[in-house]
């Protein structure tokens, strides 16, 4: 194993850093009481969990009262979905793009088989808005869902064109922001929207819920203490959470840039190499995501030789349910879905740890092309 290491996997689950560690260090000393009871310890937790919500709620500009805690991606798709559609009596169809998370699309068939519309996307990763548009021209569609930004590709969708559709056809609108939230500006136009707190490097555990004060839900679920969390969510993640936020938004502007142009320098060298697409926006982009297929070479194989030399990159589906599953994301597009590097930045990467990853590319992809001659 390389002595040093190049993490550049980070679309997802990002490394913690050591402000957020010690947020979560602070709260499992002062945050480790059930804030749903009443002594003062329980109301000590109560009080942080209160300040998490309210610090993530400001960043994505909605009342406190409106965000909520779920224990997972999955859990608060299949909340926020079940509820919206529930409150939509009558209606029994719903419209999604054709790159939406997996999380999402399950949940859409499980509750509406075989009603659940998929609207392309071009060569880019965007939304056909006139595809969508008609499809919202059905009286029977109760929910829509468009991701603010994708999780392989970095593609951007054209969001406020999206909800205009939305809102005149008097759909609601569900945004999934998990891959977006603490790497640009939060999306303005949604009814509904997910986050993943991970995915800007707090711990694993939690996902954030946010709705607007005129949206209407109803719970499509057995009743609980917690109709998003049953049993509660951890009060030391919350804090992390919160705290991982506020310390990604502090440097965003710089440090969304430095990424933008760090990914920049990654789409030239890529292009530079023969028989290698780098796929998804070159400028309606997330700053930290790329995904590069390759001609007649495999995901796996790049992917293991490359951990040999101490670089961790991504491959297949950055939202299926096993390694390496081919990318329903590039399939839509009409690109290769097996051969593919996705690589995602962090704020600890640097420019001499990108220079060496593109110096050794060439080398790895020979390397693997021998190997499937051989």
């Amino acid at each position: 194993m390389p002595a040093r290491r190049t993490f550049l996997d980070a679309g997802g689950r990002s490394p913690v850093t050591p402000r957020t560690a010690q947020a979560l260090a602070a709260g499992l000393v002062d945050g480790w009481a059930d804030p749903a009871r009443l002594t003062t310890e329980s109301r000590q937790a109560r009080t942080i969990l209160d300040s998490a919500r309210g610090a993530i709620a400001e960043v994505l500009a909605v009342p406190q009262d409106n965000v909520y805690f779920a224990h997972s991606v999955p859990m608060a798709c299949e909340r926020i979905v079940r509820g919206m559609y529930a409150a939509r009596r009558g209606r029994d169809r719903m419209v999604m793009s054709a790159i939406e998370r997996e999380a999402l699309t399950d949940v859409a068939e499980f509750i509406a088989p075989g009603a659940v519309d998929r609207i392309d996307v071009d060569g880019s990763g965007h939304l056909d808005v006139a595809a969508f548009a008609h499809a919202l021209s059905d009286p029977r569609v109760a929910i829509a869902a468009v991701q603010h930004a994708n999780r392989e590709i970095g593609t951007i969708q054209r969001l406020d064109r999206i909800y205009d559709v939305a809102n005149a056809a008097g759909v609601p609108l569900i945004v999934d922001a998990t891959a977006s939230i603490g790497h640009v500006d939060a999306p303005e136009h949604w009814d509904a929207l997910i986050a993943d707190p991970s995915d800007w490097g707090a711990p694993a555990g939690l996902a954030i819920v946010a709705v607007r004060p005129q949206t209407r839900w109803l719970e499509a679920w057995p009743a609980g203490d917690d109709p998003w969390a049953p049993g509660g969510v951890s009060v030391p993640v919350a804090l992390a959470a919160a705290v991982a936020l506020q310390e990604r938004v502090e440097n965003m502007e710089r440090e969304s840039q430095r990424q933008f142009d760090l990914v920049t320098r990654l789409r030239a060298g890529f292009a530079q190499l023969e028989g290698v697409h780098v796929v998804g926006d070159e400028v309606e982009r997330l700053p930290h995501l790329l995904t590069a297929a390759f001609l007649y070479l495999d995901g796996e194989p790049l992917v293991t030789r490359l951990d040999r030399e101490g670089f961790a990159v991504g491959s297949g589906s950055a939202c299926g349910k096993a390694q390496f599953q081919p990318s329903q994301v590039l399939a839509a597009m009409g690109a290769l879905t097996h051969g593919n590097l996705r690589i995602g930045l962090h704020p600890g990467i640097t420019d001499g740890e990108i220079e060496r990853f593109l110096a050794t590319m060439p080398r790895v992809i020979e390397v693997v092309r021998q190997s499937m001659t051989s």
